[in-house]
């Protein structure tokens, strides 16, 4: 069994923390490689999307640091204007008081209008003076305002000299960058999507091919007796069995995206759920002499039926690296209470040809298939990239143990807690940020 080996060689692990983001790393990679996709060549222009390197003065200013909008900052803004109502005021203070030291009583006429003139023009010239040092930023906001090239036109005001202008400023650089991320996030998804499809597309053609054969070479061999008939209805069998799991795996993976959507929340018996994930591949675990159990119960607060589509595909990839040893091998679903959390812990294991360490903290990458996906040829890098997203949306937790040459454990986490968060929490704020978006 895993990790009571006798050769003295530590099992490899791989943890999926459920409280990543979508697109995540899990905790053992160290980095996150989903969006280093440099090795299949895309989504490597997608992110060159949001460099400015011809907008460095306006990056400059919007880097600066924090600031938050006062009244003293109302205040810092307009402090020409108060010196120069100052000023006037002061001046016409000192006329009014020379005119009557030189001429005691009510001042003249021609004393009111040379102060009104001596403030207006002390106005006017504090106006003037502040058009002149607003009009470059003026221009760039005209210029932004009759160009229809979009997005980048917001980046010519970069010549703001008061704090109102700067705050501007920097709240459209703000959200052109959050524009710009979540732009290179759907494009990295689509582009995910695109490649995912196109494999897809090349795996489902094996199967068909395969049943077109069968079907040429029995339309060539006349009447066909009792044995070859059976031969041929299990390979036909077989292959169709191969095009379900990958209809089912493409259907998922495009609900995927509306997951909240199609969520219904209850208390799962989840040694059923494993049994009738079992009975689902009985003809594939006769074909290759696997051994499946189902030991022990459990109940946890989930989704039936991704929950059933997790346990399907790891007793799928349980199957499809069992299959290559010779001889009679076991495929075990253990199911184990945990203290202290209310939950319980599905572990899969199969006795299968193991995982290389060096591949193990990649498993969940997507389109990863590693060694092993080189010697089966079946392996479309999905199934447990699939896996750790729907637990992570589930508030699961997924660990991997595996020596290669003896098998590999897949263990899932169950707690109660950590859904509700994911359910009450995560997904409220969505929908906030959501209605924030509409507004």
């Amino acid at each position: 069994m895993i990790g009571e080996h006798k050769r003295g060689v530590p099992a490899a692990r791989s943890v999926a923390d459920p409280n990543e983001k979508d697109g995540g790393q899990p905790g053992a990679a160290g980095a996150n490689r989903e969006g280093d996709m440099t090795s299949t060549g895309w989504a490597t222009s997608a992110n060159r999307e949001g460099e400015m390197t011809s907008t460095g003065q306006a990056t400059n200013a919007y880097r600066e640091e924090e600031m938050a909008w006062t009244g003293w900052e109302y205040l810092r803004d307009r402090l020409p204007f108060l010196g120069a109502f100052a000023v006037s005021t002061a001046l016409g203070v000192c006329v009014l008081l020379l005119d009557r030291y030189i001429a005691p009583g009510a001042p003249s006429p021609e004393s009111v209008i040379y102060v009104a003139v001596l403030a207006c023009f002390c106005m006017g010239g504090w106006l003037l003076s502040d058009y002149m040092r607003k009009r470059a930023f003026y221009r760039q906001l005209n210029e932004a305002l009759s160009n229809a090239d979009g997005l980048r036109s917001a980046f010519a005001l970069h010549d703001a000299v008061s704090r109102e202008q700067l705050a501007v400023q920097r709240l459209v650089y703000l959200q052109y960058k959050a524009y710009m991320d979540e732009l290179r996030r759907y494009r990295r998804r689509q582009e995910m999507h695109n490649h995912y499809v196109h494999q897809w597309v090349h795996q489902m053609k094996t199967p068909i091919s395969v049943i077109e054969l069968l079907a040429h070479d029995a339309k060539q061999a006349g009447t066909l007796d009792a044995d070859e008939t059976k031969r041929l209805c299990e390979s036909v069998l077989e292959e169709t069995e191969r095009l379900t799991q990958g209809l089912e795996m493409m259907l998922h993976t495009a609900r995927l995206d509306k997951f909240e959507l199609d969520l219904h929340v209850g208390r799962v018996a989840l040694h059923e759920a494993a049994r009738e994930a079992v009975n689902e591949f009985k003809r594939l675990c006769i074909r290759h002499a696997i051994y499946p159990q189902v030991i022990g119960e459990g109940w946890a607060e989930t989704d039936r039926k991704w929950i059933g589509f997790v346990i399907r595909q790891l007793i799928s990839n349980a199957i499809k690296y069992s299959k290559l040893k010779p001889g009679s091998k076991k495929l075990v679903i253990r199911l184990v209470r945990t203290e202290g959390s209310g939950g319980c812990e599905l572990t899969v294991r199969d006795e299968g040809i193991g995982i290389p360490p060096q591949d193990l903290p990649r498993v969940f990458d997507p389109f990863f298939t590693g060694e092993n996906g080189r010697v089966t040829g079946e392996s479309t890098g999905m199934g447990l990239y699939l896996v750790r997203q729907i637990c992570s949306k589930l508030g699961h937790r997924l660990a991997i143990d595996s020596v290669p040459g003896e098998g590999t454990a897949v263990t899932i986490g169950f707690s109660s807690a950590s859904l509700y968060h994911q359910t009450a929490g995560e997904w409220s704020r969505r929908e906030e940020g959501g209605k924030e978006a509409r507004i």
